[in-house]
């Protein structure tokens, strides 16, 4: 059986006058597939990052499609390790670019399929085409931060990262103790070091000199914690970002959690219905149904996985400290009688509809019913 063309070719799918370049990169060259729709598509290798090789291939791409030096160029490339630094620079070249959600890019259903860098890009080219043919729905496009929102996200992201390497150097810590039968529930502290003083001696010199190392490690991860926190609180409190400020006068969210959904979802995000707030998070259900079969799937898990998970914790954090909201009142009611699985089935459902309710607190300043502030007053001006 032949391959199907993937680049559309003679088929007038496009206005002409145009070229169509896409991006499939990796850490050390990148591949690029150009065509104007009209003939069949030049594909060129050029080493990752080198910017004048690109322009180079779009020039020369130009005059073998025979088209004028101004005419419009489109492209696109997969979101992914390089960001959104070749977004910019295209666009500031006079380049219309898309950065394209990679797991909304449809593929061949068989189990053994072709697949290389350059049929993707190939791919890459044949979408690109359609979706400038009209086909809008063809794929997901993501959306662009500015440098300084993209800047924004760095601090709560190292320290999410920083939090994992604390519980490594805990549980590496207690994991060597325990080869000579001693356990500890808590590493650090003044308890810690008071046992630890007493014990080390006890040991052989290696294992002594590896849990060291280890606490030293942890000493200064601990202390970088410490000091993010301390930022964070600061600009959350300073009321830099008023947002921020309003989200955390709600009890059960506190100043990092305010913090993580303005920087990740609230803050630079434009949502236009709750759908697409749900979206975003993930949070939307999945049905299967083919002829008699129906069947749910679960969430979709397809959005911020960060916020995801925050929103997961946020609801359980709710029904402690907003005992009587119109949240936690249709959680019991529905949930809080049943078995472990749909108490966590319901939970899920509780996050995707605090997502909502917080969203239109933050854009609109709507409290959500029966919610009680950290301060009984709020800041209009704030809001």
């Amino acid at each position: 059986m032949d391959a199907p063309n993937t680049a559309l070719q003679g088929q007038d799918t496009t206005a002409g006058g145009r070229l169509y370049v896409a991006f499939e990169l990796s850490e050390k060259n990148w591949k690029l597939s150009l065509g104007d729709g009209q003939r069949a598509p030049s594909r060129c290798t050029v080493a990752a990052g080198d910017t004048t090789a690109v322009l180079t291939a779009i020039a020369n791409a130009r005059a073998r499609c025979h088209l004028s030096a101004d005419a419009p160029v489109y492209s696109c490339y997969e979101a992914g390790r390089d960001g959104f630094w070749l977004h910019r620079w295209l666009t500031e070249q006079g380049i219309v670019n898309l950065v394209v959600d990679s797991a909304s890019i449809e593929v061949n259903r068989r189990a053994r399929r072709a697949k290389t860098d350059r049929l993707d890009s190939d791919k890459l080219l044949s979408m690109l085409m359609r979706y400038y043919a009209g086909e809008r729905r063809v794929w997901a496009i993501a959306r662009i931060p500015t440098p300084e929102q993209e800047d924004d996200r760095r601090l709560h992201r190292e320290l999410e990262r920083l939090r994992q390497e604390r519980t490594a150097h805990t549980n590496r810590i207690r994991s060597l103790l325990v080869l000579h039968n001693l356990r500890v529930r808590y590493v650090g502290g003044r308890i810690w070091t008071q046992w630890w003083a007493r014990q080390r001696e006890l040991l052989a010199p290696g294992l002594r000199a590896e849990i060291d190392r280890e606490c030293e490690r942890l000493a200064l991860v601990r202390q970088q914690i410490r000091l993010l926190e301390t930022q964070q609180d600061q600009q959350v409190r300073s009321g830099a970002h008023p947002g921020m400020a309003l989200l955390a006068q709600l009890a059960g969210i506190g100043a990092g959690s305010a913090w993580t959904l303005t920087r990740e979802l609230f803050g630079w995000r434009q949502f236009r219905n709750r759908r697409e707030v749900a979206g975003c998070l993930g949070l939307t259900p999945t049905p299967y149904a083919s002829g008699t079969s129906e069947v749910e799937l679960g969430i979709s898990k397809a959005g911020n996985r960060r916020c995801r998970w925050l929103m997961v914790e946020l609801a359980w954090s709710w029904l402690r400290f907003q005992p009587d909201s119109q949240l936690s009142h249709w959680f019991n009611e529905r949930f809080a009688g049943a078995g472990k699985r749909m108490r966590r089935i319901g939970i899920v459902a509780l996050a995707r509809r605090l997502a909502i309710a917080l969203w239109r607190f933050f854009e609109h300043g709507e409290i959500p019913a029966g919610a009680i502030l950290k301060s009984r007053e709020i800041n209009m001006a704030s809001i």
